[in-house]
């Protein structure tokens, strides 16, 4: 695997395992406002290594915490989002007739709607939460997915061994599941590792907006709380800078992992390690 497809790994390993064990080490009293007692918008020190936050919670334990919720958003959307487009693209490649042109002009039409307005709509629409935001990301970001598994379900179809399945009595069902489907996965294992830096990114967009649980905390909900809460203007790059890298580094993380696992599908791809 290339070197740099290593490190994403590490850096994806290293957050998995901190969201994992945050309840071990972070406390309910930690992370409400109205218990803790923390000094308000204190720089970094040795008792609180990024600072504290408006109300005096630990900007670490804040970042540690919400990337339970931010990673969970962004791998359950991405979920749904490659299910949605996988399922679109098979059937619009394997039924090239009406059903193949209706899916295709339902995709297109997606496409051609400005995501970001409409996944605002749409939370706004269902209303605040997690929930709300996982779908509106899934219903706007899955027609890249379907795209690429139509055109990779027209290349499977149009192999000899398909034409043999059909001489010996495969159905349709049997075709598109037991022939097609495991020939396009790697394409979506590759296009899925890249969906979730977006919706990572798109989860952080949402929140940011006030579109997420105001109760919950995210990373893109401690860059709203604090850009509301004057700190740019208090000068406190303690609370602004955290929650930005770790999406920086999230969404690096899986951006270098997508294009390994796709330099290792692909043994057509120059070797650059």
């Amino acid at each position: 695997m290339r070197r740099s497809g290593l490190w994403g790994i590490g850096v994806l390993a290293a957050f998995a395992l901190l969201a994992l064990t945050a309840p071990l080490h972070i406390g309910a009293d930690q992370l409400d406002v109205v218990r803790v007692d923390g000094p308000r918008l204190a720089p970094p020190s040795a008792a609180y290594p990024l600072g504290t936050d408006l109300a005096g919670r630990s900007i670490l334990h804040l970042v540690i915490w919400g990337s339970r919720e931010s990673l969970s958003i962004g791998l359950i959307a991405t979920a749904l989002t490659v299910l949605l487009g996988t399922a679109v693209g098979l059937l619009a490649g394997h039924y090239q007739g009406r059903v193949g042109q209706a899916l295709m002009h339902v995709t297109d039409w997606f496409i051609a709607l400005p995501s970001l307005p409409l996944a605002i709509s749409l939370s706004a629409v269902l209303g605040q939460g997690a929930a709300s935001i996982t779908i509106a990301i899934a219903v706007t970001s899955w027609t890249a997915t379907a795209r690429l598994v139509r055109a990779q379900t027209l290349a499977v179809e149009a192999r000899p061994f398909i034409e043999r399945a059909r001489a010996l009595g495969a159905g349709n069902r049997q075709v598109m599941i037991r022939h097609v489907l495991p020939n396009v996965m790697p394409l979506v294992l590759v296009s899925s590792t890249l969906t979730v830096a977006s919706a990572i990114l798109a989860e952080a967009t949402l929140t940011f907006l006030g579109l997420g649980d105001p109760t919950s905390v995210t990373w893109g909900s401690m860059l709203q709380t604090a850009f509301s809460g004057g700190a740019v203007t208090a000068g406190a790059w303690w609370y602004l800078m955290p929650p930005g890298l770790a999406i920086l580094l999230v969404v690096l993380g899986f951006t270098l992992t997508g294009r390994a696992v796709e330099h290792l599908l692909n043994p057509r791809m120059v070797q650059h390690a």
